[in-house]
């Protein structure tokens, strides 16, 4: 059970970002961002988005850093992933199917 944040490597917004995530809940995920001062508008349905510039930060409070790859699959693993077909529907409010 661990929080975990890959490298700040996905460019928006005049920066590049982290996807913070847990692989136990989004409770802990949630609770962690709290304690961290990371904002609720950060959250994107199973993983928080984070500016490079808190990188170090967030590990520093015991976020587990590890490799993209590994993020995305220990994230399905834990059967929180939202998938990009979910993700699509749940914006649109269209049902799967």
């Amino acid at each position: 059970m661990a929080v975990l944040i890959d490298p700040p490597l996905w460019p928006k917004h005049g920066t590049v970002w982290s996807h913070l995530v847990s692989d136990h809940s989004i409770e802990e995920l949630r609770a962690f961002a709290q304690r961290a001062g990371v904002p609720p508008r950060a959250f994107d349905l199973d993983h928080y988005d984070v500016p490079a510039e808190r990188y170090d930060e967030l590990v520093a409070a015991g976020a587990e850093p590890v490799p993209p790859r590994e993020l995305v699959r220990r994230l399905a693993a834990s059967g929180l992933r939202v998938t990009p077909r979910e993700r699509r529907a749940r914006r649109t409010g269209s049902a799967l199917g």
